[in-house]
């Protein structure tokens, strides 16, 4: 679209994300209708291709997802569900995942996607605190269910997919749809009424709701088009399950809103497996997490020489900062570099990015979005730094696609707001050419005999050896520094421990940070605590080497 980022920024706006829904700013507007019920006027098209790890394979067209959408919201309304009721959903990326949180926000309620994986810990948590009604389900997830229902009024239905003996408060959706009116017109919506309810991941603390409106589609629509590139003919796969944001915003609205196909994959990370879906659907943009390619990198080159990719022309990475060493591995195995985007489920929508029209800088998150102002601010004054000074990462506030609160918190929401800008909770420098470079979370950064360490630049370091493939970094209390550095690495599997191999990170790092960078200790380790969307947990992993309590746990992958 642009041949240059000066000229994405002088040319491009929030507004082109109104242009290309066909509204206008002020306009009210239902985002299932937007998304879906458009593309039905046009000749028909695929919206999604569902696979599952066995091999079964369906297509669906934006007419099959707007039926199966207006079927859920008739069910939901001849139950008693309202404007403004929370209706969650726990089910895999399944055709009828993306039926119920689209007719969820047809009928003007608010969907709420809950991870299917959780526990039932983590389920309870989640509709405890948002006081939701119903909750959409699959038969073998009801176990866990019940158990998370337990002495929790609040939710009057659970609505189950699959054959399964029903309980009290239990009923068989798949029958209900057999019978509901596909003709369910989408409910008039105001751009500002809620829309979708989000949990954060909890890699800092007990996850928080983040609420988002209608309005936020405009943010997803000119993003994807923008900063994922999609066009028209692209088969694009996003490989975040919607239980997270990247998995809304990305994995549903963003493509759809552009008219694009999707791929839904069923089943758990393998690289074999992954690799032919690329083949097999000629992905061509692919939308992917760090972690994923790392552990892709794990597997080698030579499982990925077994399949034909050359369809990628594009591939993106979100969820936590992108190794240098990670974008290099990629070039050489698919031809193309990695472009990192940095957003956060507050902002909704992409905010800085390596955008495809522009060089990258690897280990840079990037340069802001047209109509996004960011800075690094000073952590007292609260004002812009000079260019490499380390500061809180700030946007002004005013997006499309900005969070309307955290749910039942409206301190914490109030928090996150001082001096005219918003505060990201991370630290980061710009450079001379307005790149920005992330260092932490806030609460992550590692004090050191009076000098700042990131724990990413000690990662990227420790990840430049052959011998590793995920670090993590942290600080804890010294008498002789304030903090010091520990970092744990996982070696890549034909690797062994040792003291020599010990020896070598110090080195590592030693001569490419200094020497106040290099860890007090270094312990290799099978496995890194990671959440179930894939970000390390840094203050588990730390607590757990202090032998202190990890705090909540809903969050963490099994």
């Amino acid at each position: 679209m642009f041949d240059s980022y000066e000229q994405f920024r002088a040319d491009s706006g929030w507004e082109f994300g109104y242009e290309l829904l066909g509204i206008r700013p002020g306009d009210d507007f239902n985002a299932c209708d937007l998304i879906l019920d458009r593309h039905c006027q046009a000749p028909a098209k695929t919206a999604l291709i569902s696979r599952t790890y066995q091999g079964e394979r369906h297509e669906f067209s934006f007419e099959d997802m707007r039926e199966g959408a207006a079927r859920v919201a008739s069910v939901l309304e001849a139950m008693g569900v309202q404007r403004g009721d929370r209706v969650f959903v726990l089910l895999e990326p399944l055709p009828q995942l993306f039926d119920a949180i689209m007719g969820t926000i047809r009928l003007g309620a608010i969907a709420g996607p809950i991870f299917a994986a959780f526990g039932a810990e983590a389920i309870r948590d989640r509709l405890q605190d948002s006081g939701a009604r119903v909750l959409i389900t699959a038969a073998h997830h009801l176990p866990k269910v019940r158990e998370a229902l337990q002495d929790l009024p609040t939710v009057e239905q659970v609505l189950v997919l699959g054959s399964a003996t029903l309980q009290a408060g239990e009923r068989s959706l798949s029958q209900l749809l057999e019978g509901a009116s596909a003709e369910f017109q989408p409910y008039a919506t105001a751009a500002d009424d809620p829309m979708l309810l989000h949990y954060s991941s909890g890699t800092t603390g007990k996850p928080k709701g983040i609420l988002h409106a209608h309005r936020a589609i405009v943010g997803h629509a000119i993003t994807t088009k923008v900063v994922l590139d999609l066009r028209p003919d692209d088969i694009y796969w996003c490989t975040a399950d919607p239980g997270w944001v990247t998995g809304t915003s990305y994995g549903i609205f963003g493509p759809w809103a552009n008219h694009v196909t999707q791929v839904a994959y069923l089943g758990g990370f393998m690289a074999e497996k992954w690799y032919e879906v690329i083949e097999q659907e000629r992905v061509t943009v692919w939308y992917t997490s760090p972690t994923a390619l790392r552990l892709l990198m794990r597997e080698g080159v030579a499982v990925a020489r077994q399949r034909d990719l050359s369809s990628l022309r594009h591939i993106c990475s979100v969820g936590e900062p992108l190794n240098p060493e990670v974008i290099r591995w990629a070039y050489e195995v698919f031809g193309l570099m990695v472009h990192d985007t940095w957003w956060q489920t507050e902002t909704g929508c992409i905010q800085i990015s390596n955008y495809p029209f522009m060089p990258i800088k690897p280990g840079s998150m990037g340069r802001p979005f047209a109509g996004t102002e960011a800075a690094v601010l000073d952590c007292e004054r609260l004002e812009p730094l000079r260019p490499n000074q380390e500061g809180l990462l700030a946007l002004r506030p005013g997006w499309p696609s900005m969070f309307k609160t955290y749910w039942a918190n409206p301190d914490a929401y109030e928090a996150k707001f001082r001096n005219g800008w918003y505060l990201t909770g991370d630290r980061a420098y710009m450079d001379e050419e307005g790149y920005f470079w992330f260092v932490a979370r806030d609460d992550d950064v590692i004090n050191t005999s009076g000098h700042l360490l990131g724990p990413f630049e000690l990662e990227s370091v420790l990840l430049q050896h052959p011998a590793i493939v995920e670090a993590a970094a942290f600080g804890v209390p010294a008498e002789d520094a304030g903090e010091v550095a520990i970092a744990y690495v996982v070696l890549r599997r034909d690797q062994e421990t040792g003291k020599e191999l010990l020896r070598e990170l110090r080195t590592l790092i030693r001569r490419q940070v200094g020497s106040h960078a290099v860890p007090r200790e270094i312990v290799v380790t099978d496995h890194l605590p990671r959440t179930r969307s894939g970000k390390i947990m840094r203050r588990v992993i730390r607590a757990r080497h202090l032998g202190l309590p990890t705090g909540d746990l809903s969050a963490l992958e099994e």
